[in-house]
C-alpha cells in the first residue's frame, strides 16, 4: 500500500518540481554523487547514456538504463507536434553584436539555445566579438540584451578588463558593475577545461542569471595535448563529448554558448582560400551556426555565414574599434 502511495504522489508532481530522488534506483547518496559531478538535474540525466551513469554513480547498468527512461518520461522527451516546438523558439533570445550587419547575418544576434562558432585567423575579430557580447548580454532585452551574467572560460589568455571598459564607456554603462557580471575562468589544460563547463551548470543551480558561455578557444588544448595521427581519434572523442556537453547546457538552462575556433591552411588546396577550421566534421556539425572572420582594408572585418540550420550563406562587413563592433570606420 505504501509504494502504491508513494507511486501516486509521483504521478501527480508537475515536471519542475520532479528530483533526481524521484528516478528509481537513485536515492540521497547517489544523488550527492550526481550533483558534485555537475549532473544535479533531471534533464543530464535523461540525456546520458546508461554506461556513463553506471560508471558515474555506481549503478548496474539495469538500473542506470530505468533511472534514464524515467527521466525522459518526466521531462516528456518524446515526439510532439511542431507547435509546441514553436511555444519553445519563442522563448529563445537574440544578443546583440554590436553590429546591425552582423546581427542581420545572424538572423537578429546570437541565439540562446544554440552554439555559435567564429573562426579565423589571428586579429580576425574572434576575441572582440566575444568582450562585445559579454557587455551585451547584461543589457535589458528591448536594447538587445538578456539582462543576464556571462561565463568566459578562457584558454589562451585573451580576457582583457581593459577591453571591456572602452566598451562600456562607449554605451555609458558602469564599467565595475559590469566586470562583476562576467565569471572568467583560466582554463590550463582539456580536463579543466571540460571540468569548467561543469561548473557552469552550478553556478546556474546556484541562482545566478547566465545567458551566455564563452569558450576562447574551443580547440587549442585539444590540438596541443593530442598531436601526431596516433591521438587523432581520442582527441576528436573527447571534444565530441565537450561540445555535447555544450549543447546539453544550451538546451537545458536557455543560454547562448558562442566558441572560437583556431584555424589551419589546407595544402591540398590549389585554388580559392585555403583556411580550414580545426576540429574537423565534429566541430562543424554540433556548431549550429558557424562563420568565418577575416580581416578586411583598416579595421573592417569581413564574417561569412558557412552553416545554419535557417538562414542563408551570405557575407557582411563590420568593423572593430576602440568602441567595440560597429558598422562604420571610426
Amino acid at each position: 500500500m505504501a509504494k502504491e502511495k508513494e507511486k501516486e504522489e509521483k504521478e501527480i508532481k508537475k515536471e519542475g518540481e520532479f528530483e533526481l530522488t524521484d528516478l528509481p534506483g537513485i536515492g540521497a547518496t547517489t544523488a550527492g554523487k550526481l550533483d558534485e559531478a555537475g549532473y544535479g538535474d533531471l534533464m543530464s540525466v535523461a540525456v546520458m547514456t546508461p554506461s556513463d551513469l553506471s560508471t558515474l554513480a555506481d549503478l548496474s547498468e539495469t538500473v542506470a538504463r530505468k533511472a534514464i527512461s524515467a527521466a525522459r518520461k518526466m521531462l516528456h522527451l518524446e515526439f510532439e507536434d511542431a507547435t509546441e516546438y514553436l511555444k519553445k523558439r519563442a522563448e529563445v533570445i537574440k544578443i546583440n553584436t554590436g553590429s546591425k550587419n552582423l546581427n542581420n547575418l545572424l538572423g537578429g544576434g546570437i541565439e540562446t539555445r544554440a552554439m555559435t562558432e567564429t573562426y579565423g585567423a589571428f586579429g580576425s575579430g574572434k576575441s572582440q566579438l566575444a568582450h562585445q557580447l559579454a557587455v551585451n548580454v547584461q543589457l535589458p532585452l528591448e536594447k538587445g540584451g538578456a539582462n543576464a551574467k556571462a561565463v568566459w572560460i578562457d584558454t589562451e589568455g585573451t580576457f582583457r578588463p581593459e577591453r571591456i571598459k572602452q566598451m562600456c564607456e562607449a554605451q555609458g554603462l558602469d564599467f565595475m558593475k559590469t566586470l562583476k557580471n562576467i565569471f572568467v575562468a583560466r582554463a590550463f589544460n582539456s580536463d579543466h577545461q571540460i571540468l569548467l563547463v561543469d561548473k557552469v551548470g552550478e553556478l546556474i543551480k546556484n541562482g545566478e542569471p547566465i545567458k551566455l558561455l564563452i569558450v576562447d578557444s574551443l580547440t587549442a588544448h585539444f590540438r596541443a595535448e593530442f598531436a601526431g595521427r596516433g591521438q587523432l581519434a581520442d582527441r576528436q572523442q573527447r571534444l565530441n563529448k565537450h561540445l555535447h556537453n555544450l549543447i546539453r547546457l544550451a538546451e537545458a538552462y536557455n543560454i547562448a554558448i558562442y566558441i572560437t575556433n583556431q584555424v589551419m591552411s589546407d595544402p591540398a588546396m590549389m585554388f580559392g582560400d585555403p583556411t580550414r577550421a580545426i576540429g574537423g566534421n565534429i566541430v562543424g556539425h554540433a556548431s549550429t551556426y558557424r562563420i568565418y572572420l577575416r580581416k578586411g582594408k583598416k579595421s573592417s572585418r569581413i564574417a561569412k555565414m558557412i552553416d545554419s540550420p535557417n538562414l542563408p550563406d551570405s557575407e557582411t562587413v563590420f568593423f572593430v574599434n576602440e568602441q567595440g563592433l560597429t558598422d562604420e570606420e571610426q
